[in-house]
């Protein structure tokens, strides 16, 4: 058994608080990482830093890219137990993904469209969400989430469990555990 991260945020950005005032969602973005210390944090997303309309696959970050210019980006990071078998079959995924990026686009259309309650789906296209999706779904995973997915979706995956909750910058791993930031401000531990 191993464990995947979903990673829920909402970086302050215009476009990010268009998307939360249309769905009346607390995050605006999802992202996956296949470890604890989201070293290998993938999503679809922004190109460049500075441009939220140029997207497409994204390597993302805590410490580089758009993460890193949005210092005050609220996250939920959320662990899912999955099968070995599961979990190579998420990396090959993803990893075949990027190594043919060039053939994926970035869904535009598709995440305005979600603001509406609508569905556009382009093949070889994906917005943030679609993408998570996409690879949960191609591994079995989550095949019960909604077709009109949002971030917000993934927190009714079953067996998921919320392992941190603040500024993603503020994110820690130390000795097998994840510092956990609670709402009223406070510190715990969970081992994950």
């Amino acid at each position: 058994m191993k464990q995947i991260y979903i990673v829920l945020t909402h970086t302050g950005t215009t476009l990010s608080k268009i998307i939360r005032s249309c769905t009346k969602d607390e995050f605006s973005h999802s992202s996956i990482s296949l470890d604890r210390e989201l070293k290998e944090m993938y999503s679809f997303g922004r190109l460049n830093p500075y441009n939220p309309f140029w997207g497409g696959f994204v390597h993302e970050g805590i410490d580089c890219g758009t993460f890193k210019r949005f210092q005050a980006t609220w996250a939920n990071v959320y662990a899912l137990t999955v099968e070995d078998e599961q979990y190579q079959q998420i990396q090959s995924i993803i990893h075949y993904i990027e190594a043919t990026k060039a053939l994926h686009n970035f869904n535009v259309i598709g995440l305005f469209a979600v603001g509406i309650h609508k569905r556009i789906h382009s093949d070889h296209a994906f917005y943030c969400a679609e993408f998570v999706k996409y690879v949960l779904e191609q591994a079995g995973i989550g095949t019960n989430l909604p077709e009109l997915i949002r971030p917000e979706s993934f927190k009714q995956l079953a067996n998921i469990k919320l392992v941190y909750q603040g500024k993603l910058k503020d994110y820690k791993v130390e000795k097998g555990k994840v510092l956990e930031r609670i709402m009223n401000g406070r510190r715990r531990e969970v081992i994950v």
